[in-house]
């Protein structure tokens, strides 16, 4: 004699949803992503009109007072970020390199332009964010060149 078990679920009970380090993981590695994306397309954006000479940023830089060549090292550093953002390899130093951008930028809105710094603080907020999430990732790069 034959016995078939089934395994029927009734209202009460719930298919087995990943709960735990696991699932807090994976939810904090899309959560990361999705970080790392929204700041790739705002540097992305950012840096594309201080390349492009945008009329309100050459005046910014203007107002700064070092020279438009700082306009194209400022956009270069945010492009080449907001790509190096979206290698998984690479997001770690990416974030790195805008750390001291924002803090520029937050100086400089601060101190000499004027204006307001808050987009300028959630950027560097976000970029330290990025670099503390794949710190280990920097760890393991330095620990091989010594």
């Amino acid at each position: 004699m034959t016995t078939v078990f089934s395994t029927a679920m009734t209202a009460n009970q719930t298919p087995a949803i990943p709960r735990g380090p696991v699932a807090r993981g994976r939810v904090a590695l899309v959560a990361l992503w999705l970080l790392q994306i929204a700041l790739a397309v705002m540097f992305a954006f950012a840096g594309g009109l201080k390349l492009t000479g945008a009329p309100e940023l050459v005046a910014l830089f203007d107002a700064i007072g070092i020279g438009q060549w700082f306009r194209y090292v400022t956009g270069s550093i945010e492009v080449v970020s907001a790509v190096a953002l979206l290698v998984p390899s690479w997001a770690a130093f990416g974030a790195l390199l805008l750390i001291p951008t924002m803090v520029g930028a937050v100086f400089t809105h601060l101190f000499i332009v004027g204006g307001s710094a808050v987009l300028a603080t959630v950027l560097l907020t976000g970029s330290l964010a990025i670099a503390w999430a794949r710190r280990d990732q920097l760890a393991s790069v330095l620990s091989r060149r010594s």
